[in-house]
């Protein structure tokens, strides 16, 4: 199976300027994933979902949404003979929101979480890390844009390339790097798949041409998963060039399983 995930920043709309969707459905089609998780979908709830069923359809997958009530919409996409036996969403414990999905693969039952994870506060990030853990740690997959920096490798160059006002986002009051939120999915037992399965350079943010001028060169982007469904990933990759330079300001993610 191949798992894919990507915020493909407000919906895939520049208000006022360019419309990006074809671009993502560009990519997302050139990857073709078993298995999708999607992160900042504004506007996707409207006219009863319309944008996410046109997205769906244009990429062959069936679509699980979840709104927010402060935030934006995330979703989790599968594809045929991939099937969803359970749903749920997360709208209020976090900023933005989890859509949560149990799938039948034809073995043991997979739960995917498609998160987008407070990106302002360090210690409210955390906060909805730890619910979050608490929650999804057996034979599931979260995943998403999770704004936090993970706990074992070098921050400095990348947090000195951004401007002070968005470095706090990443900082104790103190200057220390706050990684809490990435440490507490680790504390519960998930397995940061880019540590065993990561190949090439996994810096997701930002783009060459999407913007993103708050991001230093970092990884902000991940797939945990519990042990058990860890030691079948191989082959991740940060998908770079053609399209995906463009469509937004993150990279898209993707592992096979």
């Amino acid at each position: 199976m191949r798992f894919m995930s990507w915020n493909i920043k407000t919906g895939g709309v520049d208000r006022g300027q360019r419309f990006r969707l074809p671009a993502i459905a560009e990519v997302i089609a050139a990857e073709k994933p078993d298995i999708l998780c999607l992160q900042e979908l504004r506007d996707f709830t409207r006219n009863d979902g319309r944008r996410m069923t046109e997205l769906a359809g244009a990429v062959g997958m069936t679509a699980h949404l979840a709104r927010s009530l402060i935030g934006m919409p995330v979703a989790v996409l599968v594809r045929d003979p991939l099937r969803f036996t359970h749903t749920a969403s997360v709208t209020w414990r976090l900023h933005h929101a989890a859509a949560v999905a149990v799938i039948a693969t034809g073995g043991e039952p997979l739960t995917v979480v498609s998160a987008h994870l407070n990106p302002f506060s360090p210690f409210r990030r955390m906060r909805e890390a730890r619910w979050l853990a608490a929650r999804y740690v057996d034979y599931v997959v979260v995943a998403g844009d999770l704004n936090g920096l993970d706990p074992v490798s070098d921050h400095t160059a990348a947090l000195e390339s951004q401007p002070l006002l968005f470095r706090k986002r990443h900082l104790y009051p103190d200057g220390r790097v706050d990684s809490r939120a990435l440490a507490a999915f680790a504390s519960a037992g998930l397995v940061d798949l880019w540590g065993t399965a990561g190949r090439g350079d996994g810096r997701t943010v930002p783009t060459t041409q999407g913007g993103g001028r708050e991001f230093g060169g970092m990884r902000l982007d991940y797939a945990l998963a519990s042990p058990s469904v860890a030691a079948h990933a191989h082959d991740m990759r940060v998908i770079r060039g053609g399209p995906s330079e463009h469509a937004s300001d993150h990279y898209p993610i993707r592992v096979d399983l």
